[in-house]
C-alpha cells in the first residue's frame, strides 16, 4: 500500500514527536503512586530528618505521598545498592550524602558505581559538624580538651556513625592536625552514636548540627566548636575548630538521587520542586533552626558537587589510609 507524500511526511512528523511527547505526558502524570525514599542510615539521625522535611514538602505539592523507608547498614551502602537496582521511573529515590561520596574510596568492593549508578537530582543543604562533648568531661573549649586529652592517652573515646561516617573523618582529620590520641567506637548509623554519647558511655563526637540543638540548648551535651570554616549562624557565639586548630574545615551535606537511566524529564520535574521547596520560607527556616545551609541547584550542578567531593574525600582517604571494618 503506497502513501502519498503528503501523508507520508505527515505520518513521519508525527512519529518523530512522539518520544518528546511521551516524556511530556510522562512527566505531567508524574506522580501516579505513592514514592519511596530510601535513608540508608537508621531513623532519628540527620539525614532522616532531612529526609521526612523533604518528603512532608513533596507530598503536598505533587499530590502522593512520598514516604521513607530507612535501609541501614554497611555504612549506607546497602540502601544505596537497593536503589541502583530499583526499577528506573522515579518511584525509588535516595536521600545521598557525604558518605556516598566517601565509601567510593573506601570500599573496593562495591557492587555498585556510585557516580555512574546514581543519576542526580537535587542538592539539599550543607550542615556543619559540632564538636561536643558529654558535660562530665572537664574540658569548656577545644584548647582545654586537647590538653585534657593530651594528659590522658588513649582514655578519650569518641562516637561516630560508623568506618568512613562524616563524624569519623572529621574526628581522625582533628586526631592528627591537633596531636592527640582518640579511641574510636563505630555504631551503626548517628542515633545510637549520639544515644551514648548522651548516656557518657562515650566522652566526645563530631556531629551533625541538624538534630542536636535541642540537646546544647538543654545542656545535655557541651558543644565546644562547630567544623566550618566560619562560625554558624544558629550557634553565632560558638568557635570554630580552625580557631584553635589552623585549616581545619568539614562539613555534612545530602541530596536526592534516584537511579541511573531514569527519564530526564522526572528528575526535571522533582529537581524544580525540591528547588521550589528550598526556597520556601518555611523549610528553609526549619532547616536554619537546626544549623543547614540550603544549596539547591540544577541536577548538572549537583553531579559536579559529588564528583569533586569523591576526589576530596579520596584524596583524605588514601592520606590517612583509612580501611573498612
Amino acid at each position: 500500500m503506497k502513501f502519498p507524500r503528503r501523508q507520508f511526511m505527515h505520518l513521519a512528523a508525527g512519529a518523530a514527536a512522539l518520544p518528546a511527547a511521551s516524556g511530556i505526558a510522562r512527566a505531567q502524570v508524574y506522580p501516579a503512586r505513592p514514592v519511596r525514599i530510601i535513608v540508608p542510615y537508621p531513623p532519628g539521625g540527620p539525614t532522616d530528618i532531612i529526609a521526612r522535611l523533604v518528603a512532608q514538602w513533596l507530598s503536598k505539592s505533587l499530590g502522593q505521598q512520598f514516604f521513607i523507608e530507612n535501609r541501614p547498614g554497611a555504612d549506607g551502602n546497602i540502601g544505596t545498592e537497593a536503589v541502583v537496582h530499583a526499577p528506573a521511573n522515579g518511584y525509588t529515590l535516595l536521600l545521598a550524602g557525604s558518605n556516598n561520596t566517601v565509601n567510593a574510596t573506601l570500599y573496593n568492593n562495591l557492587k555498585f558505581d556510585f557516580i555512574r549508578d546514581i543519576a542526580p537530582v537535587a542538592s539539599i543543604v550543607s550542615v556543619p559538624l559540632v564538636m561536643l562533648v558529654h558535660p562530665s568531661l572537664p574540658a569548656h573549649s577545644v584548647s582545654e580538651f586537647i590538653a585534657y586529652v593530651k594528659a590522658n592517652p588513649g582514655k578519650v573515646n569518641y562516637a561516630s556513625g560508623g568506618i568512613g561516617s562524616a563524624p569519623h573523618l572529621a574526628a581522625e582529620m582533628f586526631k592528627i592536625m591537633a596531636g592527640v590520641n582518640l579511641v574510636h567506637v563505630p555504631y551503626r548509623g548517628a542515633a545510637p552514636a549520639l544515644t551514648d554519647l548522651l548516656a557518657g558511655q562515650v566522652q566526645v563526637s563530631f556531629i551533625s548540627m541538624l538534630g542536636v540543638i535541642d540537646y546544647i540548648n538543654a545542656g545535655s551535651l557541651r558543644p565546644l566548636a562547630v567544623t566550618t570554616s566560619k562560625r554558624s549562624e544558629v550557634l553565632p557565639e560558638l568557635p570554630t575548630v580552625a580557631e584553635f586548630v589552623p585549616r581545619y574545615d568539614t562539613s555534612f551535606w545530602t541530596g536526592i538521587g534516584a537511579p541511573r537511566n531514569t527519564p530526564p524529564e522526572i528528575i526535571q520535574k522533582l529537581n524544580r520542586e525540591i528547588n521550589a521547596a528550598l526556597a520556601s520560607p518555611v523549610l528553609k527556616a526549619q532547616l536554619a533552626d537546626q544549623g543547614g545551609a540550603v544549596l539547591g541547584g540544577s541536577p548538572a550542578e549537583f553531579g559536579k558537587f559529588i564528583a569533586d567531593n569523591t576526589e576530596q574525600w579520596g584524596k583524605v582517604i588514601r592520606a590517612l589510609n583509612i580501611k573498612p571494618e
